[in-house]
C-alpha cells in the first residue's frame, strides 16, 4: 500500500482507507504484492533447475558466529512460507515445472486481505 501511495502522491500523513485507495487505481485486490511473490517464485524455480553460481549461492552456508540480536530475514523463507514446503522439498518439487508450476498459482491466486 505504501508504494500505491506513491503513485498516486498520497502523503502518509494524510487519512485515507486502503480501499479507497485501491477504488482510486482501479484495482480490486493489491496486485503488486502477488506479481512480487509470483516472480520471486518462478525465479527460485529457475534458479533450482540449474547448476550454476546463483545455486551454489542459494544452498550456501556461511561460516563463524553470527551477530547479536534477531536474525534477518532471508530470501528463502519467503518461498517456504508461501510455498508451505521446506526449502529441500520446494526443491524437489521444482524438478518438475508443472508441478512448480501449480504450485506457485495456489500460493498467488489467494485473494488479500483489505
Amino acid at each position: 500500500m505504501k508504494y500505491y501511495r506513491k503513485i498516486l502522491r498520497i502523503p502518509w500523513t494524510e487519512r485515507r482507507t486502503n480501499q479507497n485507495i485501491l477504488q482510486e487505481l482501479g484495482m480490486k485486490e493489491r496486485q503488486l504484492l502477488k506479481n512480487i511473490k509470483q516472480l520471486k517464485l518462478k525465479y527460485f524455480g529457475h534458479v533450482v533447475r540449474h547448476n550454476n553460481l546463483e545455486k551454489l549461492c542459494l544452498e550456501g552456508a556461511v561460516e563463524g558466529r553470527r551477530g547479536r540480536g534477531r536474525p534477518r530475514r532471508r530470501w528463502t523463507q519467503d518461498i517456504s512460507d508461501w510455498l508451505g514446503f521446506s526449502l529441500r522439498e520446494a526443491s524437489i518439487l521444482a524438478q518438475d515445472r508443472d508441478g512448480f508450476r501449480s504450485a506457485v498459482w495456489e500460493a498467488t491466486s489467494y485473494k488479500d486481505p483489505p
